[in-house]
């Protein structure tokens, strides 16, 4: 009987959070909290000097998943697009430095398809003008986590003086705990920004990027608590 009487007020109270999720009003709080003011604008590298690349710079690029067309062709998740043009745009901006510049990618094969990020984005970089010879490909690396404890013995064995981090904004606060963790200063270089649309009718867009400041938003409270544990 006690949820029997129960679930009418559940179903609204559901129905009422999906409402405010989905039209903006719970997701718009949500995402900001993922994605700090100070990682709202996207990484500009034309306004950059020549004096920002180092000797040996290294510009690593964040995993972001990907997707299968209808004919089973393997291709990068929407957001991974603006990463790949963004890593490329600053390695030829450090080439016209003079300095050596890699980019390291770094992303292993989480939803188990055909092939690691790492190795899909590939063929990407390379037509976005990365020479074969300058770029690292890390394809083991399952958590954001896992990327920083993987790439940072090939940044040092490198002995990088200058390195650069490009993931999402929302994704940027999780990834510069890890690589400061793993003894690393790295350069965030915000490749994208998510938005909100605030309005009276739920939009699918809204819930997904509820879904993903949500995810990020418990990565970096597990992140302190497993700290608070001395597992890390």
């Amino acid at each position: 009987m006690l949820w029997h009487g129960a679930r009418r007020p559940i179903a609204i109270a559901a129905v009422v959070l999906f409402w405010l999720l989905g039209s903006g009003w719970f997701a718009k709080p949500l995402v900001d909290l993922a994605q700090p003011e100070n990682y709202r604008t996207p990484y500009d590298p034309a306004t950059m000097p020549a004096s920002a690349f180092g000797p040996r710079t290294a510009i690593v690029m964040l995993g972001g998943g990907t997707d299968t067309r209808a004919d089973g062709t393997l291709v990068p998740k929407h957001d991974v697009y603006a990463r790949i043009a963004l890593a490329a745009a600053l390695q030829a901006k450090c080439l016209a430095a003079g300095g050596t510049c890699t980019v390291i990618v770094s992303g292993g094969n989480p939803q188990h398809h055909a092939a690691s990020e790492a190795d899909t984005y590939a063929p990407w970089l390379l037509r976005a003008g990365v020479a074969r010879h300058d770029l690292v490909l890390e394809n083991r690396s399952l958590t954001t986590w896992e990327n920083a404890r993987n790439v940072a013995p090939i940044v040092h064995a490198q002995r990088a003086d200058t390195l650069f981090v490009v993931t999402s904004a929302y994704h940027m606060p999780r990834a510069m705990l890890d690589f400061h963790r793993f003894r690393m200063n790295p350069v965030p270089a915000v490749s994208d920004v998510r938005s909100v649309s605030m309005g009276i009718w739920p939009r699918l867009a809204n819930l997904r990027n509820a879904e993903t400041a949500l995810h990020e938003l418990i990565g970096i409270a597990q992140f302190y608590v497993y700290r608070m544990l001395g597992w890390f």
